[in-house]
């Protein structure tokens, strides 16, 4: 890389100086600004000689400029000065965030002082050439054994967390990111609730997790641009880690919150709904934040992102979206988490679609003969419920049935117990191997009773 291609970047990312205008309009959730021809995207100031907020262009809208504030403008009044910024949306970084919460423009608020800056990076970078990106073929252990066995991650991946609400996407998110092997954590919570934020650093993350990670955090009432903002901070800080030479993980709770932002802020700037009333902004921005993860010469961002299904809906069009865009997913099935099992991972509904180049062949066929199991025990699943299963129709029936709870038992776990990877593979193992003896005995007594039958 050319040693002046950091400051040629920076040279396009500047914007005009002096640029000015004055408010026109308020309406909803935008300011309309006359005579300012600043560009979409472009930070400005809003009243700067009171205080002033921060906004960003989103738009425009016949002779006005459309900008949406991040924060209260309340207070501002018709014809007030909005001057505009003088550099691109960029986020002060160094490896002092470890441990730190910041906001959505990349500012401490842990109360713990200020945090120094190596480096800006852009919030918005240019994509990533497809020939720069490496083969993922290491496997990268979560420590949550119904993943790690059935659903193996590599290095670089990007994985969905997909379930309705209250059934332990946090939870899991934060059993991921306190056992994962990875140098550093960057956690985005977007769109939480304000009380949920301590409940999951103390909780769910705990001292040890956050001691290697940096956490962005833009909460349910702040503004849509804002929430937007932290998730594109969130995967900066991520990418200049990376650029470290480390492997990053990066956990985002939850992309469904970040894109009904984005979709708030398409309506304010006039966008037509597309489909459930998601704006094509969303389904735009989403492979946006989602292709910035990956594995590079330097080092590697391997992204899990909860998804909220209203209704438990699978067909639900921002799902679809983000299964098409990520390189698997894990399905959260409420029923399981109604029996009391955790993690609550329904196996016939998630895939890892780089287990083959992560796992090796044993693996992946103890994984498959798991699998197909428990697709057998589910197709009587029902039956067995309300005691209309009578043993002896067939005997892969049979076999299901009884190796089941042994099945529940391995892929189960307690949130506070750690699962290493080797053991996990182990342990998948000797199950099918206990699946096949089960299969050759009731072959065998099968087998039997119809040699005395014949008799």
């Amino acid at each position: 890389m050319s040693p002046f291609a950091e400051h040629r970047q920076m040279l396009r990312r500047i914007q005009p100086v002096g640029l000015a205008g004055r408010v026109r309009a308020i309406r909803g959730l935008t300011v309309g600004v006359a005579d300012f021809p600043a560009p979409v995207g472009a930070a400005c100031r809003i009243a700067p000689g009171r205080g002033g907020v921060e906004g960003r262009v989103i738009g425009f809208a016949g002779a006005e400029t459309l900008v949406m504030p991040l924060g209260c403008v309340e207070g501002v009044c018709r014809g007030d000065r909005v001057e505009c910024g003088v550099g691109g949306q960029t986020v002060g970084v160094s490896p002092e965030m470890l441990g730190r919460l910041v906001d959505g423009l990349g500012r401490p608020i842990d109360g713990q002082g200020p945090v120094g800056i190596d480096r800006r990076m852009p919030i918005w970078p240019g994509p990533l050439g497809a020939m720069e990106r490496r083969r993922i073929t290491e496997p990268l252990p979560t420590g949550v054994r119904a993943m790690d066995a059935m659903l193996t991650s590599g290095r670089g991946q990007r994985m969905g967390i997909f379930s309705g609400s209250g059934v332990g996407k946090s939870v899991l998110l934060g059993m991921i990111g306190r056992y994962t092997a990875a140098d550093v954590t960057v956690i985005a919570l977007i769109g939480e609730r304000g009380r949920e934020v301590r409940d999951f650093l103390e909780r769910d993350l705990g001292p040890e997790g956050l001691k290697r990670a940096v956490v962005v955090v833009s909460t349910g009432d702040e503004p849509p641009l804002l929430r937007v903002q932290g998730g594109a901070v969130a995967v900066a800080v991520a990418e200049y880690f990376r650029d470290q030479g480390k492997d990053v993980l990066l956990l985002m709770d939850s992309l469904t919150r970040l894109a009904m932002a984005q979709r708030q802020i398409g309506l304010a700037a006039g966008e037509p709904s597309a489909s459930r009333g998601y704006t094509p902004s969303v389904f735009a921005l989403l492979p946006q934040l989602l292709e910035r993860c990956g594995r590079t010469r330097a080092g590697s961002i391997t992204g899990f992102f909860t998804v909220l299904m209203e209704g438990d809906d699978a067909a639900d069009p921002l799902g679809d979206a983000v299964r098409a865009a990520t390189d698997g997913h894990v399905w959260l099935s409420r029923g399981l988490a109604q029996r009391g099992h955790f993690p609550a991972v329904d196996v016939l509904q998630s895939v890892s679609r780089v287990m083959a180049d992560v796992a090796g062949e044993d693996h992946r066929q103890a994984a498959r003969e798991v699998q197909a199991l428990i697709a057998v025990h589910r197709e009587i699943e029902d039956m067995v419920a309300v005691g209309a299963y009578r043993k002896g129709s067939s005997a892969e029936h049979d076999l299901a049935v009884n190796m089941m709870p042994i099945l529940r038992a391995f892929l189960a776990q307690p949130t506070d117990v750690r699962t290493e990877f080797a053991s996990t593979v182990r342990g998948l193992i000797d199950l099918r191997e206990q699946v096949v003896g089960a299969r050759r005995q009731l072959a065998r007594a099968t087998h039997d009773g119809l040699r005395a039958g014949w008799r």
